[in-house]
């Protein structure tokens, strides 16, 4: 439960560290791990905690308080995520440098992504401006937008036809990369785990990437498998791609989430990685380089997002007038263990 009176203490214990690792976290202080920091930033968001930029900058805009909100399932408890959090990072760091205060909360949604309770730093109009993460219903980002009567920037979020400012993973093209890469591995047999044709905007313009792609290099074969963004889901629709078309020698896993379902899975039925299937994943979080083999993937600079969101904000409550801005971060290819050479 959020709570506008939440302590440094409160925080530290809900993210299960100790009072000084939350207090090094909280001041930007290097001495920390990246889990570490994403544990306590998460635990800040969920209590709504309110953390003062120690800065000898100061701000030379009116914007002064910055609010970050994510999102949680409805009665889920808190865990760090492992994109999120190292966007929150981001946030925070700029943040510091610009000598800004920061406030983060994670807003309840039900099963049909709609808000439960409002945060009080909306409702109690405490921010001069809100970063939205992530996807929410267009109609929650322009609640938000009223709520608060303050610009609102967009992190990886999508709000068709209304002008809001945007800073969003260039998903297309990432995922064109990924394909290409595959490709001229050698592979003909690639398959698509973990979109929806009605799914989230990001994950459908990867699947536009991995499409494009297959029509570029005049490759007929189409393999997808819906399915949500789960280890789970991308474990069982593997499953069935290898066991419907046998023939598949490499997978592209809508995100990393989703490739580690889809690794397990390979290996549970016979297949080795990267020498009988490739696979490749997106976004590059903490434990893709912790597996074995280490995970082929594409990586989004999640903490540049967070830091190039801030100063959108700062423009856009300098420069009310201009008009709105998207900014798109491109995905850059990192080559590990999980891909080969198609076997003949």
């Amino acid at each position: 439960m959020m709570n506008e009176r939440a302590t440094l203490r409160d925080v530290a214990r809900k993210a299960g560290v100790s009072l000084g690792t939350a207090s090094n976290v909280l001041n930007n202080r290097v001495n920390v791990s990246e889990d570490a920091r994403a544990r306590v930033l998460q635990a800040a968001a969920m209590l709504g905690y309110q953390h003062q930029a120690r800065s000898s900058v100061r701000p030379e805009s009116g914007l002064a308080v910055v609010g970050a909100v994510g999102k949680i399932e409805h009665g889920e408890t808190m865990t760090a995520n492992p994109f999120y959090s190292h966007v929150l990072a981001g946030i925070e760091r700029e943040s510091q440098q610009l000598g800004l205060s920061l406030m983060m909360a994670n807003m309840a949604v039900d099963a049909l992504n709609k808000p439960v309770a409002m945060p009080p730093m909306l409702l109690d109009k405490q921010v001069d401006g809100v970063l939205v993460m992530g996807t929410f219903l267009r109609d929650t980002i322009k609640h938000i937008r009223k709520r608060v009567d303050k610009p609102v920037v967009l992190i990886d979020a999508y709000a068709p036809g209304m002008p809001f400012d945007s800073v969003l993973t260039d998903n297309i093209n990432g995922a064109y990369s990924a394909v290409d890469y595959l490709v001229k591995q050698g592979h003909r047999h690639i398959a698509l785990v973990g979109s929806m044709v009605d799914g989230y905007p990001s994950i459908r313009e990867r699947r536009k990437g991995y499409l494009r792609a297959l029509k570029n290099h005049r490759i007929g074969d189409v393999y997808i498998e819906d399915g949500l963004l789960t280890r789970d889901v991308g474990y069982h629709s593997t499953i069935a791609l290898l066991r419907r078309s046998p023939q598949i020698t490499a997978i592209f896993a809508c995100n990393d989430e989703v490739a580690l379902g889809v690794l397990q899975a390979a290996r549970d039925v016979g297949r080795d990685v990267p020498r009988d299937v490739s696979v490749i994943g997106f976004d590059d979080i903490d434990i893709a380089q912790k597996l074995t083999p280490q995970l082929t993937t594409m990586r989004v600079d999640k903490v540049l997002l967070g830091r190039l969101a801030v100063r959108l904000l700062r423009d856009r409550y300098e420069m009310p007038e201009m008009p709105a801005l998207t900014m798109l971060v491109s995905a850059t290819l990192m080559v590990r263990d999980t891909v080969g050479v198609a076997r003949p």
